[in-house]
C-alpha cells in the first residue's frame, strides 16, 4: 500500500517496539488501527525535556498524530489514553510475545482494525494480571492473528480432503498441511473435532476474541503445541525471541 504524505491525527495505535535512531531521536515500530504496522521517527524523544519520553512505552494506548512520505514518516504528536496499567512479571513478556508476533508476521502499511481490537483486548487481559487468563487470551490472539493473515484454515473441514470433521474424531494442525486426521502412535498433539469446530465457530463470531477465549481455555494443552508449530513455521525460526527469554528466566 502507498504510503500518504498528509496528516494522519488521532490515530489509536501502540508502540510494539523501539530502536535508538541518533543521539537524541529514536525509531519506533507502531500498530495503529487504521494503518497497521507503521515506522515512526520520534525526534527528540531522548532528550529529558520531550514530551515524548513518559509517552512512548509499550503495551499502553496511544492516540497518535503523524505525516510524511517517506517510509519512515515522522511523528507529530502522542498522547497516553490511559485506563490500564502496565502488565509485569509473565503477563509484560507475554505481551512482548505479541508484539514480536506482529513485527515478524505483518506487513508496514497494511491495515486489520479487527486484528487491531484483538490485540487491544490481549492487552486489557494482560494489564490485568488475570493468571488464569493469560494462556487463553495468548493463544487466542495467535488464532485471530493468523486468521486475519491466511496463513489458518477453516477449522471445521480437513485442509486437503476438504471432508467434514466428525466430532468424535481427532484431527492434527500441521504446517504443511493444514488440519488432517490424527494418525495413532504419531505423537502429534490433537483436539477433537467438536472442538476443532467449536473454535472456527468462536472465530467466525461478531466479536470473536472473547468467545475464542472461552474455546480456547479448555483446550490449551492440545491447542498450545500445535499453534506454536505453525508459528514457528511462518516466522522461519526454532524459537521466538521472547519465548526463549521466558524460558532462560523460568530456568534461573
Amino acid at each position: 500500500m502507498a504510503t500518504s504524505s498528509r496528516r494522519i491525527s488521532d490515530e489509536p495505535g501502540f508502540v510494539l517496539h523501539r530502536y535508538d535512531w541518533s543521539e537524541s531521536s529514536l525509531i519506533l515500530e507502531v500498530f495503529t488501527r487504521h494503518h497497521g504496522r507503521v515506522a515512526l521517527v520520534a525526534k527528540g524523544a531522548k532528550r529529558p525535556s520531550s514530551n515524548f519520553r513518559p509517552v512512548l512505552l509499550p503495551l499502553q494506548p496511544l492516540r497518535l498524530a503523524f505525516g510524511g512520505d517517506a517510509e519512515i514518516r515522522t511523528l507529530k504528536g502522542a498522547e497516553w489514553v490511559g485506563g490500564q496499567v502496565m502488565p509485569t512479571g509473565d503477563a509484560l513478556l507475554s505481551g512482548y510475545y505479541l508484539n514480536e508476533l506482529l513485527l515478524r508476521l505483518l506487513a508496514r502499511d497494511d491495515p486489520h482494525p479487527g486484528l487491531f481490537e484483538a490485540y487491544a483486548s490481549a492487552v486489557q487481559v494482560l494489564s490485568w494480571e488475570h493468571g488464569e487468563a493469560l494462556q487463553p487470551a495468548l493463544r487466542a490472539f495467535e488464532l485471530l492473528l493468523l486468521r486475519e493473515i491466511g496463513l489458518l484454515p477453516a477449522l471445521d473441514m480437513q485442509t486437503l480432503a476438504l471432508a467434514p470433521l466428525q466430532p468424535e474424531g481427532r484431527y492434527s494442525l500441521v504446517p504443511e498441511g493444514g488440519l488432517v486426521e490424527a494418525a495413532a502412535g504419531d505423537g502429534r498433539a490433537s483436539l477433537s473435532g467438536a472442538q476443532w469446530m467449536g473454535l472456527e465457530r468462536a472465530l467466525r463470531q461478531p466479536a470473536p476474541f472473547g468467545a475464542t477465549i472461552r474455546e480456547a481455555a479448555a483446550v490449551i494443552a492440545g491447542l498450545k503445541p500445535q499453534l506454536r508449530a505453525l508459528l514457528h513455521y511462518h516466522c522461519g525460526v526454532t524459537t521466538l525471541r521472547t519465548r526463549q527469554l521466558m524460558m532462560d528466566l523460568q530456568a534461573l
